[in-house]
């Protein structure tokens, strides 16, 4: 007998199952953020992954601005809705590849001066861009947790690539992809 190829073993509690149809139900809404099953998901995502904040943020107009946040009741520096300048953040550098998406105690490099100071006591995070159908970054769907987390992966990185692509997808349903103005690059007027 041959063995189902993995996309076929299908488990309706998996975590990857569940945070994804949670992410695609928020389809028919105007802004798919908006959708109280984006924020179930993300806590379903921060709670398996043992982190302390995940969120989805939105790189424009030269700020990073946290459009959907959960994280622990003990972390009150993450809140939807703040907003600071992009290129300051961590996010900005792991769209521009200046840091990597996965890191399991970033630490030892804030404390060389290899990462900027993010304000806060960082180990484990994990970022990865949420890209539009046109190529456009909307911003980042990131998770962090105040100390190293043992037994995070490249494995949960990809978990984060995948509902980050679901994201992304809601939000070129929902328009944003033709709505958006980003950053000129090269001298180049902004897009709209």
């Amino acid at each position: 007998m041959t063995a189902l190829p993995h996309f076929l073993d299908y488990d309706p509690d998996d975590i990857d199952v569940r945070v994804a149809e949670m992410i695609v139900a928020t389809h028919d809404t105007a802004d798919p953020l908006a959708h109280p099953g984006v924020a179930d998901a993300l806590g379903i995502l921060r709670r398996h992954l043992k982190m302390d904040v995940v969120f989805v943020s939105q790189l424009q107009d030269g700020r990073r601005s946290f459009k959907v946040v959960d994280s622990a009741a003990h972390v009150t520096r993450v809140v939807a809705g703040q907003s600071d300048p992009a290129e300051e953040t961590w996010c900005k550098h792991v769209v521009e590849g200046r840091m990597p998406q996965f890191l399991r105690d970033a630490k030892p490099q804030v404390e060389a001066g290899v990462l900027p100071d993010p304000g806060m006591d960082i180990g484990t995070y994990m970022s990865t861009p949420i890209t539009l159908k046109n190529g456009e970054v909307y911003g980042t769907l990131c998770c962090l947790s105040q100390d190293v987390v043992d037994g995070v992966s490249e494995l949960d990185l990809r978990r984060l690539q995948i509902a980050a692509q679901l994201l992304a997808e809601d939000l070129h349903k929902s328009g944003v992809g033709a709505e958006l103005t980003l950053e000129p690059k090269d001298g180049l007027a902004p897009r709209r």
